[in-house]
C-alpha cells in the first residue's frame, strides 16, 4: 500500500530508498507538517513514484524544497546467523560490528533495522560479501520482508 509523502526534491526519483529520520527542529511551525512527517521513524522507504503536477514547496530542512511522492515499506538486506536463516522463518540481526571497513558491514547493522527486533525472511540471498568475519560469526545474507504499515 503506498503513501504520499513529501521528500526532498534530491530524493523524489522512483526506485530511491531513504529510512525516514522523523522530525526535524526545522518543521516546527511549517504548515506542511502533516504531509511531511507521516511516516514511521525509523523505517526504510522506496520511492515508488513522484506525483505529477505538483509543485515544489519551500522548506527549512531540504534545500531545493519537497515534492509529493508515493512510497512504500521496503524490504531490507541484512546477514544474519546461518543457523536462522529460512525463508519464512524469523530472525533478527546477530549484533553490533565495529569493523566499518568490511564489505558486510552494511548488511550487519542495515539502515531501517533494529537490534533485538524480529523481522520476517522473505528470500535468502545466501553468502554475504566478506570472506570471513572478524567476529567469527557463520552468516547468510537474507532480505527481510518489508513491514507493514
Amino acid at each position: 500500500m503506498t503513501t504520499v509523502t513529501l521528500i526532498g526534491t534530491r530524493l523524489a526519483e522512483p526506485g530511491t530508498e531513504f529510512v525516514y529520520g522523523g522530525e526535524a527542529t526545522a518543521c516546527e511551525g511549517c504548515p506542511y507538517r502533516d504531509q511531511c512527517l507521516n511516516l514511521t521513524e525509523g523505517r526504510r522507504y522506496t520511492v515508488e513514484s513522484v506525483r505529477e503536477n505538483t509543485q515544489t514547496l519551500d522548506c527549512a530542512v531540504h534545500d531545493e524544497g519537497v515534492q509529493a511522492v508515493e512510497v512504500t515499506p521496503a524490504p531490507i538486506r541484512a546477514n544474519v546467523l546461518s543457523k536462522s536463516a529460512y525463508a519464512g522463518s524469523t530472525a533478527e540481526l546477530a549484533g553490533p560490528c565495529p569493523y566499518t571497513g568490511c564489505p558486510s558491514h552494511e548488511f550487519c547493522e542495515p539502515a531501517g533495522a533494529e537490534f533485538d527486533a524480529e523481522y520476517r525472511i522473505a528470500e535468502v540471498e545466501g553468502e554475504p560479501p566478506h570472506d570471513y568475519c572478524m567476529l567469527d560469526r557463520d552468516l547468510t545474507l537474507v532480505e527481510f520482508a518489508a513491514a507493514e504499515e
